[in-house]
């Protein structure tokens, strides 16, 4: 399966940006992210037949940032940097506090990553890659709760808000 049209025409527009069109591989996996939930297999061929590269090459892109899930992923994904500055400052107990109290929730993936370059506020958090901190595991679980009733609106898993254009300010 190939892009749609729609797709294909959104990929084309983001190819044009660069001077090299295998330059637009992650734009594209952001877009196969968002339009999928994840960046699935398929995903990965149709960036890899639409550049004219191997899917070896999408995925070892893919699969190094960790900002592209390979795997179903619920609708918020919490990112939970326990890097230097966040780790001095709580950073492992308030992953273990949100990896907890979240576990058995399937729409509410906590996850452990690196520096996410918010060490001011450390410690620092992502939800859908919306910045946020210093945080405890309570103000951080309110955040979630606020994210999940649609209080706090939710980018999508792929960094942008709903309906923005993958690389615009959206």
């Amino acid at each position: 399966m190939a892009f749609t049209a729609p797709e294909r025409k959104r990929a084309e527009e983001i190819v044009a940006r660069y001077p090299h069109s295998k330059s637009a591989l992650i734009p594209l996996l952001h877009m196969v992210q968002e339009r999928d939930g994840w960046v699935t297999p398929q995903g990965m061929e149709d960036v890899a037949e639409f550049l004219g590269v191997t899917p070896a090459i999408v995925l070892g892109t893919c699969s190094f940032y960790t900002m592209f899930k390979r795997e179903p992923v619920g609708q918020l994904i919490v990112s939970v940097c326990t890097n230097l500055a966040c780790m001095v400052n709580g950073g492992p107990k308030l992953l273990a506090g949100l990896a907890d109290r979240y576990g058995a929730d399937s729409d509410v993936v906590v996850e452990e990553v690196e520096c996410i370059a918010n060490c001011d506020r450390a410690p620092a958090v992502q939800i859908n890659y919306d910045f946020h901190g210093p945080l405890t595991v309570d103000s951080a679980a309110e955040l979630i709760e606020q994210y999940k009733s649609g209080v706090v609106p939710a980018r999508t898993i792929s960094g942008t808000r709903p309906g923005a254009v993958v690389g615009s300010d959206g």
